[in-house]
């Protein structure tokens, strides 16, 4: 992913407004992330925990995407998996967040949600630079590049059901 600014990530939000957008935190030390091993950026708002924020390319155009996060804590004795890097994590390591359809589909309050990594850094545990808190990633049969390549086309599935004006089957 290409290193994004302050402007660029604010004016690619697709189901906020434009004044919350602007009020959004953006995560600390934008300059100092590893951006060549981003495949999206991903956080959670240090203010709000209750929410998280995911910037993408999507079809050739930035997408940002603001999702809420339970607030209740799962079970340590139980292992979940990532629907979009397939990390395991005991416990609260995957959270189900949902994104309010973009368009006339989110003004009606509809939304859309995934497993995912609560910390969002799925990117970064594909490729190995950072560990799953008690629970070993298995051993994948794929190379690292489909690895990566199955992370991003989980990810524009989900984009994709975020962006779409009709329900999803």
């Amino acid at each position: 992913m290409r290193a994004l600014n302050d402007p660029e990530i604010r004016a690619s939000f697709v189901n906020s407004s434009k004044g919350e957008a602007r009020r959004l935190n953006l995560p600390r030390g934008l300059a100092e992330l590893p951006w060549d091993e981003l495949d999206f950026l991903g956080w959670r708002d240090q203010g709000a925990p209750d929410r998280a924020y995911l910037v993408a390319e999507h079809r050739g155009e930035l997408v940002g995407v603001t999702l809420r996060v339970p607030s209740f804590r799962r079970s340590l004795t139980k292992t979940n998996v990532c629907s979009l890097c397939v990390t395991a994590h005991a416990g609260s390591g995957v959270a189900l967040l949902t994104a309010r359809r973009a368009g006339a589909a989110g003004r009606e309050g509809n939304s859309v949600g995934s497993y995912i990594c609560a910390d969002l850094a799925c990117s970064l545990y594909v490729r190995g630079r950072k560990k799953s808190a008690s629970v070993t990633r298995p051993n994948e049969s794929l190379p690292l590049e489909e690895q990566i390549a199955r992370t991003v086309a989980n990810l524009d599935a989900f984009l994709t059901q975020v962006r779409s004006e009709s329900p999803v089957a």
